[in-house]
């Protein structure tokens, strides 16, 4: 076929896949990774219902710091590592985007409502000729 592969989506980067050794070594304690970050997850919920008496400021900044470990680590698994890939190719195809102006944006949305304004106003033009009708043969 000249492709190096025939599957639809392949992942760049992070191993190969025929294979699958270099992928098994990097992440064969996914488990205990993901162990981590509920346990993490956890921690923070309880410990939170735990101190609610204590200010709610640093309650909260040890919550967004256990968050952020928590993404730390599970950012360091194969799943973690593959949406991370998914968020920069994201990112870079909005870039990618080519945004309408403003004057676009405003001349859209006016030529948008007189066209339900319209076909609002041929709505009812038929609805009321269809009432007439009706209520002119039903008596």
């Amino acid at each position: 076929w000249g492709f190096d592969s025939l599957l639809a989506c392949q992942q760049l980067g992070i191993g190969k896949l025929s294979t699958g050794t270099e992928i098994d070594n990097r992440y064969s304690l996914d488990w205990l990774r993901w162990v981590a970050v509920g346990s993490i997850i956890l921690g923070g919920i309880v410990g939170n219902w735990y101190y609610q008496d204590q200010s709610l400021l640093l309650r909260v900044l040890a919550l967004v710091i256990l968050s952020g470990l928590a993404v730390f680590i599970a950012a360091r698994t194969y799943k973690g590592s593959t949406a991370w890939g998914l968020l920069k190719d994201a990112r870079a195809e909005i870039r990618r985007v080519v945004w309408p102006t403003r004057e676009e944006v405003t001349q859209t949305t006016m030529i948008v409502l007189a066209l339900v304004l319209v076909f609002a106003l041929i709505l009812w033009l038929l609805d009321s000729g269809l009432s007439w009708l009706v209520s002119s043969v039903i008596g």
